[in-house]
């Protein structure tokens, strides 16, 4: 049996972090996966408090505490950012990673036992201004109610042919290639298009006289699930979504499809085995 954690969206919240490592502490999962948005909120701003702080001081520093305590029982955490991360932050994810704090997997790939774990932290153009971890989904289209990749800020620096061109849907597939991926795990922040996973508030609003799409996922995720089938694809970005279709869990073809986003204050915490993804439960803490 493998026990593994997922969570997503924790946004710098001190009380879920520590539900999360107590969560750690006495269960011990062989493998944490964090689906991104883990930093603090108003960290793109070089003015904030928590500037270039909450990762070395905070994080890092109590990821460390637990595998002085845990010793070889320190779980495996498997790790991307979210579009509300700002990506000056990076640096300082790779240097933890080198210290063996975590394994930073967006847009690589690692063998995690007779698995394999696959990270990819972008998302479809948001409404937000900030578009580090925002990509075209498979055109050049964006919602009324959105800013392209090619508009908003920026917190490092990107060619503008990367910002007017580059889509997720060619992103999965130099990251996937000819791998086969039956027993292949995806971490994405975002999550699939029309599922029970990406729905929004936005139902019935309009912009402009233009109807909004509830669903918020990618095309490109969709698409790319649908044909390449993995085992598991984790998925977080819209809060609100569980709360909606009221189910953390979808189904394309044959591969599970798990959220660990939500709206509350609790920590919603995925506990899965690959091995049995029928049993994965979600808990809020």
């Amino acid at each position: 049996m493998t026990t593994c954690f997922f969570v997503s969206d924790l946004h710098g919240n001190f009380s879920r972090y520590q539900k999360l490592f107590r969560a750690i502490q006495a269960e011990q999962p062989e493998a944490v996966f964090i689906g991104g948005d883990f930093l603090p909120l108003g960290l793109a701003k070089p003015a904030s408090p928590l500037h270039q702080d909450f990762i070395h001081s905070y994080l890092v520093k109590q990821l460390d505490l637990l595998r002085e305590d845990l010793k070889n029982a320190y779980p495996r955490v498997f790790l991307i950012m979210g579009n509300d991360d700002p990506r000056f932050e990076e640096a300082a994810v790779w240097e933890a990673a080198t210290r063996e704090v975590w394994e930073y997997v967006h847009n690589r790939r690692v063998d995690f036992k007779d698995f394999s774990v696959y990270g990819y932290g972008y998302v479809p153009p948001t409404p937000f201004r900030l578009k580090d971890w925002e990509r075209y989904d498979v055109s050049r289209y964006v919602d009324p109610d959105s800013i392209s990749p090619e508009e908003g800020i920026r917190t490092f620096p990107v060619s503008d042919r990367e910002k007017r061109y580059a889509t997720i849907q060619e992103d999965l597939a130099r990251l996937a290639r000819d791998k086969k991926l039956d027993r292949a795990i995806f971490l994405f922040h975002s999550p699939p298009y029309e599922t029970k996973l990406d729905l929004s508030a936005w139902a019935g609003k309009m912009v402009d006289h233009v109807p909004l799409d509830q669903h918020l996922g990618s095309i490109a995720i969709r698409r790319f699930i649908e044909a390449r089938q993995p085992l598991l694809s984790l998925h977080g970005h819209i809060h609100e979504s569980p709360r909606i279709s009221l189910s953390w869990r979808d189904l394309i073809g044959r591969t599970h499809c798990f959220s660990a986003a939500h709206d509350g204050p609790e920590l919603a915490l995925v506990r899965f085995d690959p091995e049995r993804l029928e049993a994965a439960t979600r808990q809020l803490i």
